[in-house]
Formats: C-alpha cells, sequence, structure tokens
C-alpha cells in the first residue's frame, strides 16, 4: 500500500474529510500528519510523507489482542495507548486488515459523535 492508495481509502468513506492540524508545530514529523475526519473527531492519521504506519482507534479488547497477534501494532505515540494503535506499513499486518482496523476506527468515532451530529453527517 503507498500513501495515496489508502487516502483514497479513507476518503472513500461516507462523509470523511482530510486535513493537516500541526503545519505550524516545530517538530518536522508532526508537520506532515494527514489526518482523517468524521465530523468533528479524526478516526484516523498518517504521515504523508515518511508514510511508516497510521494510527487507529479500537476497543481496548481488540487493542490488546491485535498487539499480541501483531509486531506491526503497537500503542499509539501520542495518544490514548489504551485506545489507538500506531498500526506499521510493511510489517506483518496486512495491508486488507489496515483497511477493516481503518474502517472500524471510522464506526468507533462516528458512533461517538453527539447524536445531532451524526444527524448532520447522515442528511445529504
Amino acid at each position: 500500500m503507498n500513501v495515496e492508495d489508502f487516502r483514497n481509502y479513507c476518503l472513500s468513506l461516507p462523509g470523511v474529510t482530510e486535513k493537516m492540524p500541526f503545519t505550524t508545530l516545530k517538530d518536522p514529523y508532526s508537520r506532515d500528519v494527514l489526518c482523517f475526519y468524521i465530523g468533528s473527531k479524526w478516526f484516523c492519521y498518517v504521515n504523508i510523507e515518511v508514510f511508516d504506519r497510521c494510527c487507529v482507534k479500537t476497543s481496548a479488547a481488540d487493542a490488546e489482542e491485535l498487539r499480541e497477534r501483531y509486531a506491526g501494532i503497537r500503542p499509539a505515540w501520542h495518544m490514548n495507548k489504551r485506545l489507538w494503535s500506531d498500526v506499521y506499513f510493511g510489517s506483518d499486518v496486512p495491508d486488507s486488515l489496515i483497511r477493516d482496523l481503518v474502517r472500524r476506527s471510522y464506526g468507533i468515532v462516528k458512533a461517538s459523535l453527539p447524536l445531532k451530529e451524526q444527524d448532520r453527517l447522515a442528511t445529504p
């Protein structure tokens, strides 16, 4: 998977927008982070220059199980480590699972939005 395929997949999910909210930070890695949002919350992010990993949200139980099973899934840097995981590209994590984890993260975050916001997203 390359950065464009990954980006296109994320943007194919209904109602997804993207932005780079950290462009003014001193940290070069953070400046190149592209976040994917459903409504007002992000569900996934990736560094578009390095493209080494993506960060996704899971349930605590899923996070624990996935980290035990795959060396390429680790607690996320700068996020709640119980619920967010970094998933490394080019590791033992297949691309199909990465796409599935992105889709699941999207669903978890979408379900956590206030009902009014969920309703606005459902309206074309």
